[in-house]
């Protein structure tokens, strides 16, 4: 039928972070819309999808990539992010320790992979278990806004995977940082394409990447 195609995208996504952070409660949540405080703790990596509409035309699949935070993981961490292209970084609010891992985290992840064009993969930072905080206060946000800009995340959300705050918020902003990198690698490929017909025969361009 004219007019009734879909658009179909499919993303590859890393949830990274410190063991007993909540990165395997988060991912239950947002995919199975559930939550169990008698998980196992992950060994390896665990996969999910979750499948979204975001309109009546678009339809994006997300394989999410749970990756322990176990050191003997982390030294295989090459081989998981591979391909991705996003990534959500994962701190118990709760543990300023796991602050400074985030932080390792993102360091790695960027070390080793990067979009087409060089750049880093859109990475969201969440400040999981915010439902044990004893207070809000203004100075964790202040605190958080200035350690995204520092480590190059796009942004960052409180969340609780036990009591559902902002799983589902976290995920859509993420997968609108996607869209949004995957249609700039597209008219990036795009120009290349064109100026490779431009080009006088036998002249060889050049590339790089991360």
């Amino acid at each position: 039928m004219e007019g009734s195609s879909v658009s179909e995208k499919l993303f590859k996504v890393v949830v990274i972070g410190d063991p007993m952070v909540g990165k395997t409660s988060i991912v239950m949540r947002y995919v199975g819309k559930r939550f169990d405080p008698a998980y196992k703790i992950t060994v390896g990596v665990e996969f999910f999808l979750k499948t979204l509409e975001l309109d009546a035309k678009t339809v994006v699949r997300m394989q999410l990539w749970d990756l322990s935070g176990q050191d003997r993981f982390k030294n295989m961490s090459r081989v998981f992010y591979k391909a991705a292209m996003g990534a959500l970084v994962v701190l118990d609010i709760t543990n300023s320790l796991t602050l400074k891992s985030a932080a390792e985290w993102k360091q790695d992840l960027d070390s080793k992979l990067c979009l087409d064009n060089g750049r880093p993969v859109p990475a969201v930072l969440l400040a999981n278990k915010c439902d044990l905080m004893e207070t809000k206060g203004e100075n964790v946000v202040s605190l958080l806004d200035k350690f995204c800009k520092d480590n190059n995340f796009l942004g960052w959300f409180k969340t609780s995977a036990k009591e559902n705050i902002n799983i589902d918020e976290a995920g859509s902003f993420l997968v609108k940082q996607m869209m949004l990198c995957d249609r700039s690698l597209y008219h990036e490929e795009h120009q290349r394409d064109e100026i490779q017909l431009s080009q006088t025969p036998g002249k060889k361009s050049e590339t790089s990447c991360c």
